[in-house]
């Protein structure tokens, strides 16, 4: 069947085993991480679920074990924002696991007042990006001894909103606007992708970006009306009644279950997913799909693979 906007994860999971498999899942006790790594789960993958609550996180595991049959569901607490806490999680998972195959960066935070970490970085780049970026390369020794594997970087059509402004991405000396802070740190999330492929293919891992579409879910709980109607505004094709189409959590989830299991993308890294499918690189900044070219800039990439690691303090050599 041909995959769209409306597939659904149990459609493009179809005939897929994931038996001795192990997966796992960021921000997956709620919405689009939770089902995904229900999808996964129902096809025999073993599943961490990494949650900021754990209480949540367990309700999510007990609700996945009962409706896949599948026991094999662990949960972890994680605060992707405070690099002690990734480092921590990280020991402690791979001490009590073996290969990693699966790893789904699904959790983020969406156009929050300006917040700063205890080092003082904007919130959202510390969360969307250097969180997933040090737990990435905290855990690539799993992912070598799963290899062949797979990383889903969870982006958005709102990397549109801005590139990464590398001479001041935190902030510091020019006005907070909370959808360009967001708009980079989904742009990063592509470029993470390219070079994270750049540099871990030859071990037969790969990584892409994925847009999963517009969905309800709590990465909106900082939004008011006036933000949602503003959005819907920003994004919507001049002369259009449309805006959003907003997703069932099936269908949003269903490009991350795609990225991470579908034979047709075997090899196949550094790319931007949506609705099923590759997107397109845009020139037109009305386009409602596809990304910008400068969310795939290679020379991009790595200068934010180099910012990233000084800004944490830690060089990462994946060879």
């Amino acid at each position: 069947m041909a995959f769209g906007a409306d597939t659904t994860t149990d459609e493009v999971i179809a005939g897929i085993d994931l038996t001795g498999k192990q997966a796992l899942v960021t921000g997956a006790s709620t919405g689009l991480g939770k089902e995904t790594a229900r999808a996964l789960a129902s096809k025999g993958a073993a599943v961490t679920i990494a949650a900021r609550d754990p209480a949540k996180g367990e309700a999510a595991a007990a609700e996945i074990r009962a409706s896949t049959g599948n026991r094999n569901i662990d949960v972890a607490q994680v605060e992707l924002s405070v690099p002690d806490s990734v480092r921590a999680f990280a020991k402690t998972w791979l001490a009590g696991h073996g290969p990693l195959h699966l790893l789904i960066n699904n959790a983020g935070v969406m156009a929050c007042p300006l917040t700063r970490t205890a080092e003082g970085w904007e919130m959202q780049f510390a969360t969307n990006h250097l969180g997933h970026f040090l737990l990435t390369n905290l855990l690539a020794p799993a992912l070598k001894a799963g290899a062949p594997g797979r990383i889903v970087n969870l982006s958005s059509a709102g990397h549109r909103f801005s590139d990464v402004h590398f001479d001041d991405i935190h902030f510091n000396s020019r006005d907070y606007e909370k959808w360009s802070s967001y708009g980079q740190s989904k742009t990063a999330n592509v470029l993470f992708s390219v070079e994270l492929t750049r540099r871990l293919a030859p071990y037969g891992i790969t990584a892409n970006a994925v847009h999963p579409g517009g969905i309800q879910t709590e990465l909106g709980r900082h939004l008011t009306q006036a933000d949602i109607d503003a959005l819907l505004a920003r994004v919507s094709t001049p002369g259009s009644s449309g805006g959003i189409k907003f997703k069932t959590i099936p269908a949003g989830a269903a490009t991350s279950v795609w990225a991470a299991t579908s034979p047709e993308l075997d090899g196949r890294g550094g790319l931007y997913l949506e609705d099923c499918h590759i997107g397109e690189l845009k020139t037109d900044p009305t386009a409602s799909s596809g990304y910008f070219a400068y969310a795939t800039d290679p020379a991009s990439a790595t200068r934010l693979w180099a910012v990233s690691e000084e800004t944490l303090g830690e060089k990462f050599d994946l060879g």
